[in-house]
């Protein structure tokens, strides 16, 4: 027993010791705090001493979610400067060495250091961050595109409106995150189209990451019966907007009203099994279910908290405006980092990159709940995108998480730029820049190609 605590302690002073000399880890020592160094010692694979050992190759993978370029070449060149410039040997600055060690990364670990930090995060707020003292979760989809590969056609296929070769390979990305922290607590990946891969097949593989007394936000995808029945049976609420189909079946005078435009309807369990369900869980599913529909907002909501007492349409009615952050924290991960458009060339690597990309964005967060807790505000009063620019600019003059005298600086300075409160902004989904007047590929490339080869370019439109 004291042969394996030894043996424990060592490895996790070697940890901590490559974090300290090299300034490659500058991204991967906000993982070597106190409460996560056991996470990810025991995530590291076995592994030789090589150029790229696991560590410094997440550490870069995640920098490279950070980089404005996000090549593979300009992180080996990156780390080929920084070495030289450090007194160090220098290191070839071709990209293979690193490219087969983003290929060895295990994707559990990147996915799994993200759910512990995303929950951690979590775990740590302060109940000012919750509403009403009882944590909120926030869930919503989006899509990425994916290289247009054989590999990643056959296993994220393009849409069906899209013709061979003109199009990319479309992937759904379903994630619960917290209203407080902004943290990403669990994300699930899935095909754009076809059988279990809409939203709540997505969320129905994570519902274990919901704990009893959790509150549950999201759109008009998951107010469905039989997820307002798990929901219910885990201890979780639950607040969606009704789906549009059956907004128009809503009939306020009857149920048991509550006030105006605002009653208690029972919903029958569906005749129909579901596809996705197996005969003996739809056997055992309730016969009904009472839940609450209420008109608040311009919005018609469907939520399992039924007493109007305790929680009143206009409490509900801010509550629900508070989702439009999942949509913010999407546009960070997929604008801001860049995530909108991976650029793994095969499946495997692409769902480790949207990993990868999950955990940067949580350790961002990190430092952002740090920094509202120094700054006495709350995480979603702090700018994102100037949290980024903060650490990038850090990471340049070759500061480390070691040096905490002026960590808390920085962490001071992070807090200093406020998120402006713009009620009721509504702006034009349109750009007022045009882009370069190229034309658009109609034809697969190969052919294109053998176009122009033989014809020439077209002459510019006057």
């Amino acid at each position: 027993m004291h042969a394996n605590h030894n043996l424990g302690a060592s490895q996790q002073r070697l940890v901590k010791k490559h974090a300290r000399n090299s300034d490659a880890y500058a991204f991967f020592n906000l993982l070597t705090s106190e409460h996560l160094l056991d996470t990810v010692e025991s995530l590291l694979p076995q592994h030789r001493e090589r150029q790229f050992p696991p560590t410094e190759t997440l550490s870069m993978f995640m920098a490279q979610a950070l980089s404005a370029d996000r090549s593979c070449q300009q992180a080996v060149d990156q780390v080929a400067v920084k070495r030289l410039a450090a007194g160090l040997p220098p290191c070839s600055t071709h990209t293979g060495a690193y490219c087969r060690a983003r290929l060895r990364l295990p994707t559990n670990m990147a996915s799994t250091l993200t759910r512990t930090t995303g929950q951690w995060i979590a775990a740590q707020a302060p109940t000012a961050w919750h509403w009403r003292n009882r944590p909120v979760r926030l869930v919503d989809g989006t899509t990425v595109t994916l290289p247009d590969t054989a590999a990643n056609q056959a296993n994220y296929p393009q849409s069906h409106n899209q013709k061979p070769g003109l199009g990319f390979p479309l992937c759904r990305i379903v994630g619960l995150m917290c209203l407080g922290s902004g943290a990403v607590l669990n994300a699930a990946v899935g095909r754009y189209s076809g059988k279990g891969s809409d939203e709540q097949s997505l969320l129905r593989t994570m519902l274990d990451t919901l704990a009893r007394d959790d509150l549950l936000l999201g759109d008009a995808f998951y107010a469905t019966y039989f997820l307002l029945c798990q929901l219910q049976a885990r201890g979780v609420d639950a607040v969606f907007e009704q789906h549009g189909s059956r907004q128009r079946m809503t009939d306020f005078r009857r149920g048991k009203r509550l006030g105006v435009r605002d009653h208690l309807i029972v919903l029958k369990r569906p005749v129909i099994k579901p596809g996705w369900m197996s005969q003996e869980d739809y056997d055992a599913s309730p016969a009904s279910v009472t839940v609450r529909e209420l008109r608040a907002g311009g919005k018609t909501l469907v939520t399992t908290l039924l007493c109007p007492k305790q929680t009143d349409k206009d409490a509900l009615k801010a509550l629900f405006k508070s989702r439009w952050h999942v949509e913010l924290d999407l546009r960070n991960i997929k604008t801001t980092l860049g995530m909108e458009h991976l650029r793994c060339r095969t499946p495997e690597m692409a769902v480790k990159e949207i990993w990868v990309y999950l955990l940067a964005y949580n350790l961002i967060r990190l430092m952002m709940a740090e920094a509202a807790l120094i700054a006495h505000r709350l995480p979603r009063e702090i700018s994102f995108k100037h949290t980024v620019q903060m650490w990038i600019a850090w990471n340049a003059h070759g500061h480390g998480i070691d040096r905490k005298d002026k960590l808390h600086g920085l962490f001071v300075l992070i807090a200093q730029q406020r998120v402006g409160k713009r009620p009721g902004r509504i702006e034009p989904r349109a750009v007022k820049r045009r882009p370069k007047p190229y034309a658009l590929l109609t034809k697969p490339r190969t052919q294109a190609r053998a176009i122009v080869a033989k014809h020439g370019h077209p002459k510019k439109a006057k």
